[in-house]
This record gives C-alpha cells, structure tokens and sequence, in this order.
C-alpha cells in the first residue's frame, strides 16, 4: 500500500445521505487502485487517511448492512 498519493485534482465526494450537522467524511473516489483515500468534510487541507480498497469495501458492505443503504 502506498503512503503517499497524488491527489491534486480528485473529486471529493461524501454520501448523498450525509446531513447539514457538519459530521461528515468525503472519499476520493476512483483516485487510486490501491487505496481509498477519505478525509474531514469540515478540514478539506487536513489529514487524509488512506485505507486499502479492500478493507474500505468491506466497511461500506457492513454499514449498508447494519444501517441500510449508503
């Protein structure tokens, strides 16, 4: 997995389920094959955390599974 990612220019997207409350992450979608990228919706320059795109695919599986779709 790689530790370090260009992301200049992806598109941050976060759930169209996600409220006004400010409590929300974004995923660069389809920015690396490896990994997928999230960060704070409210601190875009800040942190990025890169989990690989297996384990990310498993967390939105359990999630649509315990909370419904995502």
């Amino acid at each position: 997995m790689p530790s370090t990612i260009d992301l200049h220019g992806v598109q941050w997207v976060k759930s169209s389920r996600s409220g006004n409350g400010g409590n929300c992450v974004e995923a660069a979608l389809g920015a690396h094959a490896a990994v997928m990228p999230v960060r704070d919706s409210k601190d875009p320059m800040g942190a990025v955390l890169l989990f690989p795109t297996a384990a990310w695919s498993a967390f939105v599986t359990a999630a649509a599974g315990e909370f419904g779709e995502v």
